[in-house]
């Protein structure tokens, strides 16, 4: 089953410094037709002001991926971590027992634009975490979250992947399904089908229960993210 969720139909925050636009329930935009899917929990599409940002806030046991489209962020955490984090790589942050943290966007001329991810872990409390990296703008699926670390990838406290999808227009890839897990796709550039199921840009696909998956570039390039979730 693919059941599409549109951008155009996505909750709307708008704060001056701050627009956003949310896959799921967020602040002051509640659906509860759109809780999340599986251990995903926040997909938001970021949009930041010219050296504005979030202040120190909190979190607790929680998964929080971002990942910069342009400018870059910078990051401070109460971990004792102060880091930059340009377009193009990933960066996870485990909250485990309590972490504090700001993002501001690095620029005092030029917007930032990022996708803030959240998914909730199945291990509770522990030390909190910060990894960062930039992996290869190869074709096809690329690996970049896992939960055992493999191969160079950040590790995450839950039984989930995420990978980076890039396609030249008119390719095809066959994406890994199993009928016992769930994915997600989320499409941030170009258009594709999924098994003749046409994308725009913003828009998600909740997939379970398919025993074959192809993804086709209708008009490239394509850049997305996909998902394998309990």
């Amino acid at each position: 089953m693919i059941e599409l969720r549109y951008s155009t139909d996505r909750g709307i925050a708008n704060f001056g410094w701050l627009k956003s636009k949310h896959s799921f329930s967020f602040g002051r935009y509640y659906d509860p037709a759109h809780m999340g899917f599986s251990a995903l929990r926040v997909i938001n599409d970021d949009q930041v002001d010219a050296a504005a940002g979030f202040d120190t806030h909190g979190h607790q046991d929680m998964e929080i991926i971002s990942y910069v489209l342009e400018g870059q962020i910078a990051h401070k955490d109460s971990a004792g971590n102060v880091k930059t984090l340009p377009a193009g790589e990933f960066q996870l942050m485990s909250a485990g027992k309590g972490i504090y943290h700001s993002e501001f966007n690095a620029s005092d001329k030029d917007n930032l634009k990022f996708l803030q991810i959240w998914i909730q872990p199945n291990q509770f409390g522990g030390v909190p975490g910060y990894q960062q990296k930039e992996f290869k703008a190869e074709p096809g699926l690329t690996l970049v979250i896992s939960p055992d670390g493999r191969d160079g990838t950040l590790q995450i406290k839950q039984d989930a992947y995420l990978s980076q999808l890039l396609l030249s227009e008119h390719d095809v890839v066959e994406l890994p399904v199993r009928v016992e897990r769930n994915f997600y796709l989320h499409l941030i550039s170009g258009e594709l089908e999924l098994n003749g199921t046409a994308m725009q840009p913003g828009d998600g696909a909740k997939i379970s229960k398919e025993t074959e998956l192809k993804a086709l570039a209708t008009q490239g390039p394509v850049k997305a993210l996909w998902f394998d979730l309990p």
